[in-house]
């Protein structure tokens, strides 16, 4: 147990673990804010208070290895992704424009949702008719 007088976790954190979440940190914000999401809507998703998310977008903070699955499935991207282990061979950078739209429909309700496809059904017809 640490007594009042024990180096912090902070304090503690290796040089290379300090990058490390850093790092994380920035790529989580980064995909947070190409999803068009709030750390607040991002938090609440994750069961977090808000200033916990601020923290682990900092750095400050360690991300709990248990939240990694749910982050990444909330921002659309992997956990490799997330870590930074992304493969070579695979596009690096932010999602698709389509695949952000994606989720972004996905959190829309119902019948929004119902709208929108029926949109794209509409477009998809009359290109199809064209061709």
């Amino acid at each position: 147990m640490l007594s009042p007088n024990s180096p912090t976790t902070e304090v503690i954190m290796a040089g290379t673990d300090k990058a490390f979440y850093r790092a994380l940190g920035q790529r989580v914000a980064h995909k947070r804010k190409a999803m068009g999401l709030t750390q607040v809507e991002l938090a609440k998703a994750l069961g977090v208070a808000q200033q916990t998310m601020a923290h682990y977008e900092g750095g400050s903070l360690r991300i709990p290895v248990a939240l990694l699955p749910p982050l990444a499935r909330s921002l659309g991207t992997s956990i490799e992704e997330l870590v930074g282990e992304q493969k070579k061979a695979g596009k690096r950078g932010p999602a698709p424009k389509l695949q952000q739209k994606l989720e972004q429909l996905s959190r829309l309700s119902k019948p929004k949702q119902k709208f929108v496809m029926e949109m794209i059904d509409t477009v998809l017809q009359q290109e199809g008719q064209r061709g």
